[in-house]
């Protein structure tokens, strides 16, 4: 990413503030599957933000590693989970993930949501353990107009098909899907 893409991401979560006590939870799409998601293991939190899913998760009794590429969105999401007493179950990293998904251990769930890029479907595949949970959600083309971050019509289902897709949908410029290893 570049750096004036990192400003701008700098510049968007410094203009909402710190993250004080905000509502935390899984991410709208899959808060009617909220009892699918695990109460123990490792949780990955791609483009987290300012780290509500994450904490929601380390709420739940998982270690969680949030990555993002904005500083300030990072520092907001450690003070939450601090302000939340989960920053001991908590690691948030600034991270470009246009280099790729950084190494690590399998986890059991991985949420993405928000972040559409197609380059880190693969390494999302490999890096969840046995029986892990997916819960990715982009903008979609499907009841919006194209654009290069939106998913095409099926792509999420085309893009994790290998894995058992447990629910998906597509409309009013959003897509998602939650599948299991």
């Amino acid at each position: 990413m570049t750096r004036k893409d990192q400003r701008r991401w700098d510049e968007r979560y410094t203009g909402k503030g710190p993250a004080s006590g905000g509502a935390v939870g899984p991410p709208g799409a899959f808060a009617a599957y909220a009892d699918l998601f695990p109460t123990t293991g490792r949780a990955l939190d791609i483009a987290c933000g300012r780290g509500f899913a994450g904490i929601w998760l380390a709420q739940r009794g998982l270690q969680v590693v949030g990555l993002d590429v904005s500083a300030v969105a990072i520092g907001q999401a450690r003070e939450l989970a601090r302000h939340s007493g989960v920053d001991e179950s908590c690691l948030f990293d600034v991270v470009d993930l246009d280099d790729g998904l950084p190494d690590g251990l399998l986890v059991d769930v991985i949420v993405c949501h928000k972040f559409r890029d197609r380059r880190l479907d693969r390494a999302l595949i490999d890096r969840l353990a046995p029986d892990g949970l997916l819960a990715t959600a982009a903008r979609s083309e499907v009841g919006a107009e194209p654009g290069p971050f939106r998913a095409a019509p099926g792509e999420l289902v085309a893009a994790f098909g290998e894995l058992d897709v447990i629910a998906a949908g597509e409309g009013d410029g959003q897509a998602w899907l939650l599948a299991r290893a």
